[in-house]
């Protein structure tokens, strides 16, 4: 793979940081058993996203970013679910099983969704407010469903002046290492460079490459585990991994 997009790249930057991957299941239950055997901590509860016809769980990955376990909602009959999920290249691959789908950036206060859209170079959908419980956010929602750049660009998450997930989130003993993520050269040309992040942080490693994928290190005590997936829009392989 050929590097072509790096923290020091010099473009104007944005105020971005990870907010937080998405791991897609057919159901709950499954996506959980699946990352029991891979990261072995079990996930906190979530809830329902209504209207959206989702609903997940979490795991908290240290100060500033999460594990977002999503699924269709069989209490929700509804259509254009998030992040794609009943559109038939995500569905088929969820077929085979979970899937490491998406990533999620998050706003940097002060700035707000309406000063950072223009500037991306790509359209990542129009701003949605959601809720849930106690919770007030805002994320882009491509009007087609689907995902930006066929899943590799990121969705972007503003919480306002909400409490950030993770300040509610228990411990879970587990933090992310790296996050590499690769694709064609026209596709990752158009990911946002960020400004630098708050401390606790991770910054991504974009690659051109043939195949669209998302590469996650977790690391759990001594060990490292490595899931690594090829984005279902594409047609230059399976599911890969290794942990």
């Amino acid at each position: 793979m050929e590097a072509i997009l790096s923290t020091a790249a010099s473009r104007p930057s944005l105020p971005l940081a990870l907010d937080h991957l998405v791991v897609a299941a057919r159901s709950l239950d499954e996506g959980e058993a699946w990352l029991a055997q891979r990261i072995g901590q079990p996930l906190a509860a979530g809830g329902a996203h209504p209207g959206f016809g989702t609903h997940n769980r979490l795991l908290r990955l240290g100060a500033s970013s999460y594990l977002e376990l999503i699924a269709p909602d069989p209490a929700q009959a509804v259509r254009g679910q998030l992040f794609g999920l009943d559109q038939a290249p995500v569905a088929k691959a969820l077929a085979a099983g979970p899937v490491l789908l998406h990533v999620v950036f998050r706003v940097l206060a002060p700035a707000t969704l309406e000063e950072v859209l223009p500037r991306l170079a790509y359209d990542p959908g129009l701003p949605t407010a959601m809720t849930r419980g106690e919770l007030r956010w805002r994320i882009t929602i491509p009007a087609g469903g689907g995902l930006p750049g066929g899943g590799l660009l990121p969705t972007i998450i503003d919480w306002g002046n909400a409490a950030h997930p993770c300040t509610r989130l228990p411990e879970s003993g587990v933090t992310l290492g790296a996050l590499r993520l690769a694709g064609p050269r026209a596709v990752i040309a158009a990911f946002p460079a960020m400004s630098p992040p708050p401390s606790s942080a991770l910054v991504p490693t974009i690659h051109a490459a043939s195949c669209s994928t998302i590469c996650a290190e977790f690391v759990v005590g001594a060990r490292t585990i490595i899931i690594e997936s090829v984005l279902p829009d594409r047609t230059c392989g399976s599911y890969l991994e290794t942990y």
